[in-house]
C-alpha cells in the first residue's frame, strides 16, 4: 500500500501527466518578462560551440545553484520549494531561455538526442511513458533533479534508460562563430552553401566573419525586419534591410542605411554587441529590437507586444534556415 508520500508522488505524476499544472502565460524571458517559448525549437547552441551565448556547461551551473532545495510538488519557487520540471525550468530562465512548465512539453522542446551515449551536459533527460519525470544531463552518467516529494534536489546516476532526451541549446544557434573557412564570397542571390539562395547572403557572411555573428541569425533579422528589401522604411522612421533608426546608424559607423553592404555590418556590429552583454540569443534580438536598456529595466524580454512577437518571429526564420 502506497504511503502519504507515495500517493502525494502519484497525484504530481498524474497531473503533469494530464498537462493540470498551470502553465507559464505565453510572455516571458528571464524572471521578471515571461516569454513563451514553447516552440519545439527553443534558443540555443551546441556545448562544445565557441559563442556568446549560453551552453550546456552553463544550464549545469545553473541548475547546480539549486542544490539542496526542497521538493514541492508545483512549487517554482526556489525559496520555498521546487519540482522536477521546475527545475528545469528555472535552470534555463536564469540563462534567458524559456521552457514549457511541464514535464511532458519539456520532453518535446528542442530536438531529440538518439542515446545516453550521444547526450551532453544540459540536455533534458525525461522518463516513462507518458513523461513524468526530467532531470538536466551532467555527463558521466550523472544527472541533476528534484526526485520526489520528501526529496530534495539533488545530483544522481542516471538510474534508468530516458524515454526521451532533447537538446535544447542548438536548435537555434546562438550567434556561433562559425569555421568562416566554409565561407566563399557569391552573388546577391546568395551562395552554394549554407545561405543558397538567400538574398545578401555573401554580406551576411562577410559581417558575420568580421564581428563573430551568425550569418544565419543576420539572414533571420534581415528576414524579419525588412524582407529583404534595401528600400524598406518603417513607420518609425527606421530605414533600410536591416532596419536600422537613424541614430543607431550614426552610433554603428552607418553613414547610409540603405546601402546593404553598410547596413548588414552595421547590425552585425550591433548584435555581436548585445550577444556580448545578454549572453543569450533571445535578449539579445530583444535589445535589437526595443534597445538594451528596456531588456535591463525588465530584466528579460520587454513585456512589449511588439518585442514579444518579433523574438519568436526570428527564431522561426533562423530554424527555416536550417539554424
Amino acid at each position: 500500500m502506497l504511503g502519504v508520500t507515495g500517493v502525494l508522488s502519484r497525484v504530481a505524476e498524474l497531473q503533469d501527466q494530464l498537462g493540470l499544472n498551470p502553465a507559464p502565460a505565453a510572455t516571458g524571458g528571464t524572471s521578471g518578462a515571461k516569454f513563451a517559448s514553447a516552440l519545439a525549437g527553443v534558443t540555443g547552441k551546441a556545448s562544445g560551440a565557441t559563442t556568446a551565448g549560453p551552453s550546456g556547461g552553463d544550464v549545469v551551473k545553473a541548475a547546480k545553484k539549486y542544490l539542496g532545495t526542497p521538493y514541492v510538488f508545483g512549487g517554482d519557487d526556489p525559496a520555498k520549494g521546487l519540482d522536477c520540471s521546475a527545475l528545469v525550468q528555472r535552470a534555463y530562465r536564469d540563462l534567458g531561455v524559456e521552457l514549457p512548465r511541464n514535464s511532458w512539453q519539456q520532453a518535446k522542446a528542442g530536438r531529440p538526442v538518439t542515446s545516453l551515449a550521444d547526450a551532453k551536459p544540459g540536455d533534458i533527460l525525461a522518463f516513462n511513458s507518458p513523461v513524468d519525470h526530467v532531470a538536466i544531463y551532467l555527463g558521466d552518467n550523472k544527472m541533476i533533479a528534484a526526485p520526489k516529494p520528501g526529496d530534495h534536489v539533488k545530483i544522481q546516476s542516471v538510474y534508468e534508460t530516458p524515454s526521451a532526451i532533447r537538446r535544447v541549446l542548438d536548435t537555434v544557434p546562438t550567434a556561433a562563430v562559425q569555421d568562416m573557412s566554409s565561407l566563399r564570397p557569391a552573388g546577391l542571390r546568395g551562395t552554394s552553401g549554407a545561405l543558397a539562395g538567400v538574398p545578401y547572403a555573401n554580406l551576411f557572411e562577410q559581417a558575420g566573419a568580421k564581428h563573430g555573428v551568425s550569418p544565419k541569425l543576420l539572414a533571420a533579422v534581415a528576414k524579419v525586419e525588412s524582407g529583404y528589401d534595401p528600400r524598406a522604411v518603417s513607420k518609425a522612421g527606421a530605414q533600410g534591410l536591416m532596419q536600422l533608426m537613424p541614430a543607431t546608424a550614426r552610433g554603428l559607423g552607418v553613414n547610409n542605411a540603405f546601402d546593404p553592404a553598410q547596413a548588414v555590418n552595421g547590425a552585425a556590429k550591433l548584435l555581436a554587441s548585445h550577444l556580448r552583454e545578454f549572453k543569450s540569443v533571445p535578449l539579445a534580438l530583444a535589445a535589437y529590437n526595443a534597445g538594451g536598456g528596456a531588456v535591463h529595466k525588465y530584466d528579460g524580454i520587454p513585456p512589449f507586444a511588439e518585442t514579444q512577437a518579433y523574438v519568436p518571429k526570428v527564431q522561426k526564420a533562423l530554424a527555416a534556415l536550417g539554424g
